[in-house]
C-alpha cells in the first residue's frame, strides 16, 4: 500500500489498490490476480497483472499494459490473459516467469470477456468468451458499425433500456474456440457463436458474466431468458446445455442445438450452471416463482450430462420451499462427490458443504467457514480450497482451508465433522481453521481499522415477533464514556443485507473515521435470516421494516449509552432511499437532523417507468390498475406535506431502474416546503457512483451535509486544514 493519512477518509478508500479473487495455480503455489489504483493527483487510473508467490510472499509483475485482462492457467507455469486495443482482442500466452516473452496466440475482431478454459485431452484447450453479437449471430465490432443518420429509436414492445443503456439489437452470446499446439506455441481456432440462431442470450444482463455459462470436455451449460416471456415482466432464466461426446474435436463442424433443462415447478430465474470436475454432472440453482428476483435459490444436480432431462432436486420438501432455509449464491464441486456452497448468513457470507450424491445428500448443507464476506472458494489439486474474502475492515483477503481440515463425509448418510471458523482479518490465526495466505491491507492495519470496532446487537422488531440484527461500527479513536452521534444506514434490496464485506459506496469505516457510530440494520425483507423473513416484505415496504427500524432507534437510544442520539442522521440508497423518503413523512423522520436519500423511490406510480417492472408487480402485489390501494398505501409522496427534516437527494441521470425524476421530484418538495436541501446529480452514472472522481464528490457532498447537522466539522473543512499525506 502507497497510501497514507492521517485517517480514513474517502480519499484512502477510493486510492487503494482494489484486488481481484486469486486465481491459483493448481497447488496453490502461486495466485493470480489484477490490481488496480486511482490517483487523485494524476487524474488517472493503473492496473496491473500480478502473480503471488505464496512462500515466499512476494509478489511479480504480469502485465501493465492497457487493457490487459483475465490471467488465466494453462498450467502451472504458463498463463493467458487478454489484451484488447481499439479495435481487436488478443489472446496472449507467455511464461508465468518472464511473462514480456509473451506471444500472440490469436487475434479476435471484437471486445470479448469472462474468459473460461478447459483442459482437454490432447494437450489442447477449449476456451469461452462472452460478447456482443450482432442480429446475424457474428461478433459485433464497434468500429466496423455503421452509424445512423438519425438518432431516433423506434421500439415496439416493453424492455427499450436496461439498466445504464438502451436496449439494441446486439445480444450477449458465448463464442467458443480451441487452444491447440501448432509447433511451440498455442494457436487459436476460429471463434464459434454457440447461440447462434437460437434466439437466445448469455450471459444475463446487466450483471451476468462468468457466472452464467460453464465448459467441460463435453461441451457447453448456461443460463439466458426464457426466449418467449417478456424481460421486463419475467424473471424466468432456464438452463440449457449443448453437448457432444467428442465435442470441442466436432467444434469446426458445428454446434448443437441448445438443449432446455426441465425444472418441473420451477419458473424462475435458474443460475450457476457449473460442470463438477471430470466434466459429467451438473450442479445448478432455480428459484420457485417467476417475477420475484429474490426467491430462494434451490439446488438441483443433472448427474449425467448423457441425459440432460434427468434432474434431482436436492433436500426438497412438500411446501416447496426447500428444506434448508438458505439461498446459496455460487456452486463449488470437490473430491468424492462433494460440494460447496457460499451462502449468506446473518450478516456473512459463509461456506458450506454437502454431498452431491442424492442417496447421501437427506442432510442440508453445513457449515465450514464462517464469514466474513466469501465471493469465492477454488478447489486445489489436493483437496484444499482457496477462498478469496472480504470484511468490513479488510479489502482483499486470500486464505486456504487445507485437505487436512476435513474429515471425510462418513458413509451412514452424509454426516459431517468440519471445523467452524471466523475468516475475518485480525484472528489469531493458530486458532483458525483456515491457513492466512494475503491480505491486501494487514488485516485492516493500513487503514488504521481493527476487528475492535465492530459489534453486533439483537433487537426485537416489528410486534415484538423477531429480532433483527444490526452491525455497529465505532470510530477508530472511541474512548469510553465519550458519546458519538448515530450514523443510521438503510440497505437497499429492500431484499438485500449489510455484510461483514467491503464496499467503496457505502462503507461504515469512512463515516465511522468521521466520528459516528454507525449502526446497520438488516430490517423484515433483508436476505440471510430465512426466506420467510424475505419473503415477509411483499406488500409491506413502508410497514414492518419501517416498524423494525423504529424498534431499532428506540433500542440504540435505551443501550448504547456511547450513542448521542440528538445528533442522529440516516442514510439509505435505492430501497434505502425509499425508505428515506418514508421516514421524513413519518414519526421517525423528526428524531434526525439530516436524512441523505441516494437514487430513492419518490412516487410509487412512477415505478412504471422502471426498466424491470416484475420488481413493483411483485413487491406491491399486482399491478397498478390491479392494486391502487396497495400502490397508494406505501407511497412517500402522499406525506410530503409532513416533510421538515433537512434532506440531501442524490440522483443519477443513468439509473434507469429509479428514474432522474424521482429525484428531482423530492427535491422540489423540499424546495417548495422551505425544508434545507442539497441536490447532487450525475449525467454519467447509474443506479451506482462508480467513477473515482465522481464518487470523492459523493463523498464530500454526503459528508460535509450530515457533519454540519451532526455537529462535526465538515470534511472538506478538515481536509484544507490538514490534508491526506500521499507519497
Amino acid at each position: 500500500m502507497t497510501i497514507r493519512a492521517n485517517k480514513f477518509t474517502p480519499e484512502v478508500l477510493l486510492s487503494a489498490p482494489r484486488r481481484s479473487e486469486g486465481n491459483p495455480n493448481s497447488d496453490g503455489s502461486k495466485i493470480l490476480y489484477s490490481t488496480s489504483t486511482y490517483s487523485f493527483e494524476e487524474h488517472a487510473k493503473t492496473s496491473e497483472i500480478r502473480v503471488l508467490d505464496v512462500k515466499s510472499g512476494e509478489t511479480s509483475l504480469i502485465s501493465d499494459s492497457e487493457g490487459a485482462s483475465e490471467p488465466q492457467w494453462l498450467d502451472d507455469d504458463t498463463v493467458l490473459l487478454l489484451s484488447e486495443g481499439k479495435e481487436a482482442t488478443s489472446v496472449k500466452v507467455g511464461p508465468v516467469k518472464g511473462f514480456g516473452n509473451s506471444y500472440d496466440a490469436g487475434t479476435i475482431k471484437g471486445s470479448v470477456g469472462n474468459v473460461k478454459l478447459v483442459s482437454l485431452d490432447d494437450g489442447a484447450y477449449g476456451i469461452a468468451v462472452t460478447g456482443k453479437a450482432t442480429p446475424s449471430g457474428d461478433l459485433y465490432n464497434e468500429k466496423e458499425d455503421k452509424k445512423p443518420q438519425t438518432s431516433g429509436r423506434l421500439y415496439n414492445s416493453l424492455f427499450v433500456r436496461h439498466w445504464d443503456h438502451w436496449v439494441t439489437d446486439n445480444r450477449n452470446a458465448i463464442f467458443l474456440a480451441t487452444l491447440k499446439k501448432d509447433g511451440d506455441k498455442y494457436k487459436l481456432s476460429q471463434l464459434k457463436n454457440a447461440l447462434k440462431g437460437s434466439q437466445l442470450e448469455s450471459p444475463v444482463e446487466p450483471f451476468g458474466g462468468t457466472d452464467n455459462f460453464d465448459i467441460s470436455s463435453h461441451g457447453l451449460v448456461f443460463t439466458a431468458k426464457d426466449p418467449d416471456l417478456n424481460p421486463a415482466t419475467h424473471t424466468k432464466t432456464n438452463i440449457y446445455t449443448v453437448t457432444a461426446k467428442d465435442f470441442w474435436s466436432e467444434l469446426s463442424k458445428g454446434i448443437n442445438e441448445p438443449f432446455k433443462v426441465p425444472i418441473h415447478g420451477f419458473e424462475g430465474a435458474s443460475t450457476r450452471p457449473t460442470w463438477d470436475n471430470e466434466g459429467k454432472a451438473i450442479a445448478f440453482f432455480s428459484m420457485r416463482t417467476d417475477g420475484y428476483e429474490s426467491d430462494k435459490n434451490q439446488v438441483f444436480i443433472i448427474p449425467d450430462w448423457t441425459n440432460p432431462g434427468w434432474v434431482q432436486h436436492l433436500w426438497a420438501s412438500e411446501d416447496g420451499k426447500g428444506s434448508w432455509d438458505r439461498s446459496p449464491q455460487s456452486i463449488t464441486w470437490g473430491a468424492n462427490q462433494e460440494i460447496y456452497f457460499t451462502a449468506e448468513e446473518a450478516g456473512r457470507i459463509s461456506l458450506f458443504a454437502s454431498s452431491s450424491d442424492f442417496s447421501k445428500s437427506t442432510r442440508t448443507p453445513k457449515l465450514i467457514v464462517k464469514g466474513g464476506g466469501i465471493s469465492s472458494a477454488i478447489l486445489l489439486k489436493d483437496g484444499s480450497l482457496f477462498l478469496s474474502s472480504s470484511s468490513l475492515i479488510e479489502n482483499s483477503l486470500y486464505s486456504m482451508l487445507p485437505a487436512s481440515a476435513f474429515l471425510e463425509i462418513s458413509a451412514n448418510g452424509g454426516s459431517y465433522s468440519l471445523p467452524l471458523n471466523d475468516s475475518a482479518p485480525g484472528q489469531d490465526p493458530a486458532t483458525r481453521a483456515t491457513k492466512y495466505v494475503s491480505s491486501n491491507t494487514r488485516s485492516g492495519s493500513t487503514f488504521g481499522l481493527s476487528r475492535d470496532q465492530i459489534e453486533e446487537i439483537w433487537f426485537p422488531g416489528a410486534n415484538n415477533k423477531t429480532y433483527v440484527h444490526a452491525w455497529v461500527f465505532k470510530p477508530s479513536n472511541f474512548k469510553k464514556g465519550h458519546k458519538y452521534p448515530l450514523a443510521y444506514f438503510i440497505h437497499g434490496g429492500p431484499q438485500g443485507a449489510w455484510e461483514d464485506s467491503w464496499s467503496t459506496r457505502w462503507n461504515p469505516a469512512v463515516f465511522a473515521e468521521q466520528g459516528y457510530v454507525v449502526v446497520a440494520p438488516n430490517p423484515t425483507g433483508s436476505t440471510g435470516y430465512g426466506q420467510d423473513f424475505t419473503d415477509a416484505i411483499k406488500g409491506q415496504w413502508g410497514g414492518l421494516p419501517y416498524q423494525d427500524l423504529v424498534k431499532g432507534f428506540e433500542y440504540i437510544k435505551e443501550n448504547l449509552p456511547y450513542v448521542d442520539i440528538e445528533r442522529s442522521v440516516a442514510l439509505g440508497a435505492s430501497y434505502g432511499g425509499y425508505m428515506m423518503n418514508w421516514i421524513q413523512g413519518h414519526d421517525l423522520g423528526r428524531q434526525f437532523k439530516a436524512l441523505v436519500t441516494h437514487d430513492g423511490v419518490f412516487s410509487m406510480t412512477a415505478q412504471m417507468a422502471s426498466e424491470e417492472l416484475y420488481f413493483p408487480f411483485h413487491d406491491i402485489g399486482g399491478k397498478l390498475w390491479e392494486n391502487p390501494e396497495g400502490w397508494a398505501q406505501w407511497d412517500p409522496s402522499r406525506f410530503a406535506g409532513n416533510w421538515a427534516t433537512p434532506h440531501l437527494i442524490i440522483h443519477s441521470e443513468k439509473d434507469y431502474r429509479l428514474t432522474m425524476n424521482e429525484g428531482l421530484a423530492a427535491f422540489n418538495v423540499l424546495q417548495v416546503r422551505g425544508v434545507p436541501s442539497q441536490f447532487l446529480t450525475f449525467p454519467d452514472e447509474n443506479h451506482w457512483v462508480l467513477k473515482p472522481e465522481n464518487s470523492l464528490l459523493w463523498h464530500e457532498t454526503v459528508l460535509d451535509w450530515i457533519n454540519e447537522y451532526a455537529g462535526l466539522e465538515k470534511y472538506t473543512e478538515w481536509r484544507a486544514k490538514n490534508g491526506a499525506v500521499r507519497k
